[in-house]
């Protein structure tokens, strides 16, 4: 077969304008996305760096907004050039936040409040408070007190827009305690909560006398998680550990009296108790060892991914059925973000003397491979962002990126439909954002034709 005609912009805009898509939305989103993905991969398209900022805090970015000041400050990327939504007032280091998340409204449910069904900031401050925070104007709108008998520190999604886990910090023995033989027999603790409007499933503690010389633990898709420093990592199902070991239904907003002391649960200074004590142990689903405790579930029918527990297979992953533990042998590769790539590896190999490939990752809107590789030029490297066709291996943009890179400082490059963002950590905790948007120079016409281009 030859090459795939390209689609006409011009006859789909018309077809739009027209109505013949107005039936199904989901038609409109794909035709619009293959409209965006013929533009983004032309040779007339540029991607040219519209703003460069420094800051000595980190720098994140979550679908078109970027959060300075640890996300005090939020700065919308989708305009031709980066501008301010909010900036909350300046606060304590005690008050400053050190994680986030970003809610977004989900479809087809009534919520209580017009303001649910806008993006919000769920937030975790260092004195153990929860906000739900507007995404657009930086307001609090929903406020939780965790706990004072540990220190969270951490968030991640249990089930993607619906269900979070807050993790604590690990409990650390001290060295005199250490030299008398006095072991810590709580390693952390996890608060999970549904979301929007909050309301508590309960607080979990992870306990070394149940689960032994445990190193680490988290909840992903109602699945407790726990690894250890040998590799291995168990799986306990976290609803059936709720069902047996929860010892009282708490509700956020409601009097409660807990160990001797009452106080409004989710308020200060009482807080949420730890309601959900592990005794004995629980039925175990699932085991199996990987190097760095490097696991990850998902598809279907169920598959996990590990590396082999070996030092020399660092960077090897293997894709397992879950049923039966056998290695699929069809799917080689992995992203970063997880997602398989469905092509053969060798399309895309690189050479270390020449280039390497530091970053991995799929744009599932657009149906791209990203990759960005980089040459090292005697002392300097330069980068360039590279998009593959994600069924064929086909190469079809790439997009240098002006600054240097140095393979020592950390990275990270986000490809958003028509922005391409890079974040640069440099020692002494000095961070740079690039920001690079998409241009169209209707002086040029493309006059290849791209054998992966799709209607």
């Amino acid at each position: 077969m030859g090459p795939t005609q390209k689609p006409n912009v011009c006859r789909q805009l018309s077809r739009r304008a027209l109505g013949f898509f107005s039936r199904d939305a989901g038609v409109v989103q794909r035709t619009n996305l293959g409209i965006l993905r013929v533009l983004v991969c032309q040779e007339s398209t540029k991607f040219k760096n519209v703003w460069t900022t420094h800051s000595k805090s980190p720098i994140a970015y979550e679908r078109g907004r970027i959060y300075f000041d640890n996300y005090r400050c939020c700065v919308s990327s989708v305009a031709s050039e980066p501008r301010k939504l909010y900036e909350m007032p300046k606060c304590s280091k005690s008050e400053k936040i050190e994680d986030a998340l970003l809610w977004e409204c989900p479809v087809g449910e009534i919520l209580p409040n017009p303001s649910d069904y806008k993006s919000s900031l769920i937030a975790l401050t260092a004195h153990n408070w929860l906000f739900r925070i507007s995404a657009t104007t930086g307001k609090v709108l929903e406020k939780i007190y965790l706990a004072s008998y540990c220190k969270f520190r951490y968030l991640s999604w249990d089930t993607p827009q619906e269900v979070i886990a807050v993790k604590s910090a690990q409990n650390k023995c001290s060295a005199l305690a250490r030299q008398a033989g006095i072991q810590q027999p709580i390693l952390l603790y996890l608060a999970v909560f549904h979301v929007l409007p909050f309301s508590l499933i309960g607080i979990l503690e992870i306990s070394k006398k149940i689960f032994g010389n445990v190193t680490d633990a988290t909840l992903s898709h109602g699945i407790l998680i726990v690894m250890y420093s040998s590799g291995l990592v168990r799986l306990y199902s976290f609803q059936a550990i709720i069902e047996q070991f929860m010892q009282q239904k708490l509700d956020l907003g409601c009097a409660c009296r807990w160990g001797g002391t009452a106080g409004t649960v989710g308020e200060a200074p009482f807080g949420i108790p730890c309601n959900i004590k592990i005794t004995d142990s629980p039925p175990l689903l699932f085991e199996v060892s990987s190097l760095e405790n490097a696991f990850q579930i998902g598809g279907h029918p169920w598959h996990y991914i590990i590396t082999p527990n070996k030092k020399k297979q660092k960077g090897v992953f293997h894709i397992c059925a879950l049923k039966d533990n056998s290695l699929n042998e069809n799917l080689l590769t992995v992203t970063a973000s997880g997602r398989v790539v469905k092509k053969k590896f060798n399309l895309l190999d690189d050479d270390p003397e020449q280039e390497t490939f530091k970053i991995v990752d799929y744009e599932d809107e657009l149906d791209l491979l990203s990759v960005v590789a980089v040459t090292q030029i005697d002392a300097e490297g330069k980068a360039h962002l590279d998009f593959h066709c994600n069924e064929y291996g086909t190469l079809l943009k790439s997009i240098p990126l002006e600054e240097s890179w140095d393979v020592t400082y950390s990275h990270e490059v986000y490809f958003d439909r028509d922005l391409v963002l890079h974040i640069e950590q440099k020692p002494s905790r000095v961070f740079s954002c690039y920001v690079y948007q998409m241009v169209c120079d209707p002086g040029e016409e493309e006059t290849t034709n791209r054998s992966c281009e799709k209607e």
